[in-house]
This record gives structure tokens, sequence and C-alpha cells, in this order.
């Protein structure tokens, strides 16, 4: 039913602002109903992998890019789209006001009930449509019962138990238990019951997160190379180095601490400081190359996509990786990983080192590219997941 011009004109003003706020919501609907992007056709291949729907960093899109090396793959991203403007490339996806609609849950189900083989759940988040489930358990049983292989994947917060790495790492960022803590704690502990409970195939993203899921498998990240390299200029090639820092999340990465020691250096003239937030993911090989050092984080334990994608670069990469990940790569690739340590009380003193001797700093930065090459450029996880992506034989 419509409401005349002249009705809504003598309207309580509460009322007419529910209708409007009504139409508005049924021309939001028709208009998106009309431009969702189409499923992906179906491939024809023995293995049918879909990886969604976080898409964390664009690793999820890495991952299918890198399982579809391996012969009879054919492999498809979906994530759900949070924000447009840093969005990671994808092969599909569905709008967040879209998550909990009832009509596209059910095409997203038919679609992925038959169309795929292989599922990989990120961060045991619902695949199929929210429906009022605050994990993906739901949705993997209705996977399984359809008889697709799951297996799940974790990036990091998702699954690492802040109370645990409080205990074992000086500077972790989770030793003040304020509410953001809470509830990565509360969300870690659910998920590794769930892990337990469901018994499906682990798979992680840093090494770190062996600690807190020991029965899963490094799934190292995958980068394409080229754009970093193509966009680094010449080190230490201008007045003073620049030193980047490029926080996803301030908190996690002790962002606080890393502004305070560069801004000191800054302003005595040793280095030009710049702080990147708000620049989209397409625009950051630049942003990286014009640097000649980049400091990642100081309190988890890890290198991630950021640190990789600097390593590639050429860049001189400054983070606390920490001793035991440092070992763990060292077994489980027969790699160094050639990152420059520091930590809260050391950054400091490792930066102003790293400008006072500039060649021997360069001469770190040169094992990034070959270290990336190695292990992040998708031939390493598409062999990890190539033990997965199998077929089973029926009789």
């Amino acid at each position: 039913m419509t409401v005349s011009r002249s009705l809504r004109d003598h309207l309580p003003t509460p009322v007419a602002r529910t209708a409007k706020a009504v139409r508005a919501r049924l021309r939001g609907l028709r208009y998106a109903y009309a431009t969702l992007p189409a499923f992906p056709p179906a491939a024809t291949t023995p293995v049918r992998l879909l990886v969604g729907p976080t898409n964390s960093a664009g690793q999820g899109y890495a991952w299918a890019r890198a399982a579809e090396t391996l012969p009879g793959v054919a492999a498809v991203s979906f994530a759900i789209h949070r924000s447009a403007a840093f969005r990671f490339a994808d092969d599909y996806g569905v709008p967040q006001s879209w998550w909990n609609q009832s009509r596209w849950a059910r095409a997203q189900r038919e679609h992925v009930v038959a169309d795929y083989t292989h599922v990989m759940v990120e961060s045991l988040r619902p695949l199929l449509g929210y429906g009022g489930h605050p994990d993906a358990a739901a949705d993997i049983a209705v996977l399984q019962q359809a008889g697709l292989e799951v297996s799940l994947l974790f990036h990091g917060s998702d699954i690492r138990l802040p109370s645990r790495h409080a205990a074992r790492e000086r500077f972790s960022p989770f030793a003040e238990r304020d509410e953001f803590t809470e509830k990565l704690e509360v969300q870690a502990r659910r998920h590794a019951e769930l892990i337990e409970s469901l018994g499906l195939p682990v798979f992680v993203s840093t090494p770190d997160l062996l600690i807190d899921v020991p029965q899963a498998q490094w799934l190292p990240v995958v980068i394409d190379p080229a754009p970093w390299a193509q966009a680094a200029r010449p080190l230490f090639s201008g007045e003073r180095p620049v030193v980047v820092h490029v926080p996803s999340s301030a908190k996690l990465k002790g962002s606080a601490r890393i502004d305070e020691v560069l801004t000191g250096l800054h302003e005595r003239g040793l280095i030009e400081y710049r702080r990147i937030t708000g620049v989209p993911h397409a625009e950051m090989p630049s942003v990286i190359g014009a640097a000649d050092i980049v400091v990642d984080q100081l309190g988890i334990g890890l290198y991630g996509v950021a640190a990789v994608e600097a390593l590639a670069a050429g860049r001189i990469v400054v983070s606390y990786v920490g001793s035991e990940l440092r070992a763990q790569v060292r077994s489980l690739a027969g790699r160094e990983v050639p990152i420059v340590e520091a930590d809260d009380d050391t950054l400091g003193d490792v930066v102003s080192d790293l400008v006072a001797d500039t060649g021997s700093a360069a001469a770190q930065a040169a094992a990034g590219p070959g270290f990336v090459a190695g292990l992040h450029d998708g031939r390493r996880a598409a062999e990890v997941l190539s033990h997965w992506l199998t077929v089973k034989e029926t009789l």
C-alpha cells in the first residue's frame, strides 16, 4: 500500500519518518537484488574449492589462486563486503546488509552445495548467510551432510588466546584485560572448543598460532611480489631515511609506543617518520616502496601479510618476531626470517643503528625478496593444500 503525498504531509512526524525509512529500505532491496553479482559458474574439475567468508588481508583470494595451480583443482574465494574503500579482490561476494537476507542465503546454500567439493571456512564465520548463528557450526553440518569436505582456517585474533599470550610475552597487547581483550578471550575459547568437537582439518596463517592450535598446519600467507618490487625506489636515496608504520590495529601492533619512539627520532632529524592510515590496499605498494624502513609491530611475536609485502619490496622490516617463531620457521621451512628484531625497549636503538650503518641495513633488506619467493608466492601454500584437496573414492 502506498501513501499519497498529501496524506504524508499530514502524518505525525515520527510516523512520517518511519514511512520514509520503509520506502527507502524497499527501494534499496529492489536495487540490491538487481545488482548483486552472479554466482561464479560451476567448474568441471574433480576438486572445486570455496574459501570464505572473511578474505582477511585478501588471503582467501590469494589461497584460492594458489590452490588453482594444483592439477585438477578449481578454486573460488567468497567474501562479505563490509567496506568498498578497503575491499580486497575476491571472486564473488555479498554486501554486509544482505548477509542475513533469507532469499540470498537460500541461493548461497544451493550454490555452495551444488558446485563445490571442498570448503575452507575462515575464522569460523557463517558462510551460508547469517541466520542468527554466532559461528559456522550449523553451516558446517549442512556442508558435511551434503558430502563436502570442510576445513577450518584461522588468521590470528580469531583463535589466539589472549591470556595465554599475555603469560608468555612480556610486551603482549593483552596484558591489560580491557573489554576488547575479554571479547577476544571469549571468542578464542569458543573457537577452540569447536575445533575439538568438529574434528576437522585446521590451518593457520602464521606459525605462532600453532601454540594455540597444535594440531593445525601452517598455511603460509600469499602475495604477488611483483607490484611491491616494481614500486620500490633505491634504499636511502632521499635526504633523510623514511620510516613508515601502517597499523591494521593500533592496539595489536603497539602503535602508541611506535609513534612515541619514531616521532622522537623524527624530531631529532634522524629520520622522516610517516604514520600511514586510510590508504586503500591497491595504493600501498607505492607507499611502502617510498620507505626505507618499515616498522610492523612490537608485541605479538609474528610476521604477517604486511611484513611479507614490505620484504618483497626489498625494504628493511623491523618488528618483534621472537626467538620461538624464528625457530619454528627454521624448523618448518629451513629459512631464517630476514626481519630486524625490536621490541618496546629496543626500537629506538635498532632504528638508530640501521640509519647509522646503511650498508649493513641494505644488506639485510636484500634477503627479503628471496625469502618471500621461497615461502610466500603461493607455491608453498599450494603444497600444503595439496594434501587436503583430494577426492574420496567411492565404492
